[in-house]
């Protein structure tokens, strides 16, 4: 009989406000196989955790349940508390009442209390036939790829050759540097965008570590983290030529590949039938490469700006509901530099509250100081553009004004557009990283875990994952590019034992499991004169996809047999 220790957390008040975590203690302190039943203020804390781990030792455990968050926070932290213990660190069994029980029913503390108790004995069961596991171990490819050569891709690129470990940067374009090599002055910089581009370009060409690909795309990936091979595609570099193909081994990717900007649709806001109106990017280049102490724009001197805000973003459901956060900033900067380069502008600009954050509020300080006037509305009342045959007229209701109407006289008009998602997704697809409601690359904890994604080995970087700046792509390309590299550093790799078993007695091949495998881990083979299905287990993730379609039923997962999770049912039911 086990010997079993279960820990129930008050969440600081997150759980136990809504459950009566005593009430559960005791519902479960005389459960078969259950030595050991506490309630702790933080089961996370230092204190609790060495606690654990003496009674493990002292009560002679073995195995132990906690009930406290979701297991994505804390399941490795009581992991290796349970290892600290001596214990084989699978023997460990995580309940979720917070999310699953005291956030779910905090209308109703009664319920919310039984169904914690529930998923608690559930656990206590699955414990029971809880066997120690053993990692899975791989040598490592000590190769990084980074795909997409922005200047996230390129930064990442820099910082694990830093590592001496060698890098293949893929690029679809025949250049690199993305959208940022197509700027000029940038905001709170001295820099301007190409130049930034080119000395982070210089400095890696110079290194023997790195490979650059431009012209170049993956088509393809195998394997799993520690050894994937990537097929890439290169685009002939003269009509005629022969499309070449190469395949490369890595053992981690970056994954940098940027965003697009929003193009407003034909009408928005008179886009594309009304030429006095031009979109963020396109007066951001306007600005930096037009020369003279007059802004022309069309063969027309350019005195007043109008500027509307959120165009693509912060929009009704159905729409873009994110910020993107840099379009405030940047009009704002552009719209300086444009004021301080040329003679007469005058900025006006049509806003849904200004998020110029951290030292960012500086331009918009310098920004009122040079005369900029700023006028809030709301979304249901956005600006309305009409014509007086010469010039456009911007009229918008303002709420900083008690909802006054004010029409302005505009010689352009500039939308402020965001940032949008690549159209081009096979890259997410192809390596199937899971992507958010806003449809960009989703990380697995914005705050605990900020570019890992639910694919062991890759990682994303940049505005590919989300609306960010230059120092924010660059930040986390850093991050994205230490992680990756601490993949393959220690040369051996441990991979999850959490895979699905086949019963090579039960199993005539159907190809079901393979239909339905996501992870493409399963293949089809002869075994004695008998076609099987047999699982790859340094590619099969464990998500059980392929174990209830079997007809018959030989698949088991490993960690959730078939007795572990009948057991729970028994308790739940």
């Amino acid at each position: 009989m086990k010997r079993l220790g279960v820990y129930i957390c008050h969440c600081g008040g997150n759980i136990s406000d809504y459950v009566d975590v005593e009430e559960v203690r005791k519902a479960v302190e005389h459960e078969e196989g259950v030595v050991l039943a506490k309630t702790t203020m933080f089961a996370c804390s230092d204190s609790n955790q060495n606690d654990m781990v003496s009674d493990i030792k002292k009560h002679k455990l073995d195995g132990v349940v906690v009930a406290s968050c979701s297991p994505k926070l804390h399941l490795v932290t009581f992991r290796n508390v349970t290892e600290r213990g001596d214990l084989n660190k699978y023997t460990y069994v995580h309940a979720n009442i917070r999310e699953q029980a005291s956030w779910a029913h905090s209308d109703d503390k009664q319920g919310a209390t039984g169904k914690a108790i529930h998923l608690v004995k559930a656990a206590i069961a699955k414990s029971r036939y809880a066997e120690p596991l053993y990692p899975n171990q791989i040598e490592a490819e000590k190769t990084i790829a980074v795909i997409g050569a922005g200047i996230a891709g390129l930064k990442a690129a820099a910082s694990i050759s830093d590592k001496n470990i060698n890098v293949i940067l893929i690029e679809k374009e025949n250049r690199v540097g993305g959208h940022a090599a197509e700027l000029g002055d940038l905001f709170m910089s001295d820099e301007k965008g190409y130049d930034l581009v080119n000395r982070v370009y210089n400095d890696i060409v110079q290194r023997e570590n790195v490979t650059i690909l431009t012209g170049s795309e993956v088509i393809s990936s195998k394997g799993s983290i520690g050894d994937f091979t990537l097929k890439i595609r290169k685009r002939p570099q003269n009509a005629g030529d022969p499309v070449e193909t190469m395949e490369i081994k890595v053992g981690s990717m970056v994954v940098a590949t940027g965003f697009e900007s929003y193009i407003p649709k034909e009408g928005e806001f008179d886009y594309v039938v009304n030429e006095n109106v031009i979109a963020l990017p396109e007066f951001k280049l306007l600005v930096d490469k037009s020369t003279g102490d007059r802004l022309i724009y069309k063969g027309k001197t350019i005195k007043n700006i109008v500027y509307i805000y959120c165009v693509g973003s912060r929009q009704n459901e159905g729409g873009n509901t994110y910020c993107s956060r840099f379009c405030c900033t940047s009009v704002i900067h552009t719209s300086i530099e444009a004021k301080k380069k040329f003679k007469n502008i005058y900025n006006i600009h049509l806003n849904r509250g200004i998020r110029t954050y951290g030292k960012q509020e500086l331009l918009y300080a310098e920004s009122l100081k040079m005369g900029d006037i700023y006028l809030q509305f709301d979304q249901t009342t956005p600006p309305e553009i009409t014509s007086n045959g010469k010039n456009s007229i911007v009229t918008v209701t303002d709420i900083l004004s008690e909802g006054k109407k004010m029409s302005v006289e505009a010689d352009l008009i500039v939308l402020v557009t965001g940032m949008v998602p690549r159209s081009d997704q096979s890259v997410g697809t192809m390596l199937k990283i899971p992507k958010g409601r806003d449809k960009f690359y989703n990380e697995v904890h914005i705050k605990l875990r900020p570019v890992e994604t639910v694919i062991d080995g890759i990682t994303i970087a940049g505005a590919c994952q989300g609306p960010k700046n230059i120092s924010e792509s660059v930040n986390s390309a850093l991050s994205a590019a230490t992680k990756s590299f601490s993949y393959v550093s220690k040369g051996t790799l441990e991979t999850e034992p959490i895979i699905a078993v086949i019963n090579e007695d039960s199993c005539s091949w159907c190809g079901k499991c393979l239909e339905a495998c996501p992870f493409d881990a399963i293949e089809k083979r002869n075994v004695n004169s008998r076609e099987i299905a047999v699982v790859n287990s340094s590619v099969c993730k464990g998500c059980g996809m392929c174990a209830p379609v079997c007809p018959p039923d030989a698949i088991n997962l490993i960690g959730y047999r078939n007795e572990e999770i009948i057991s729970m049912i028994d308790v739940l039911a």
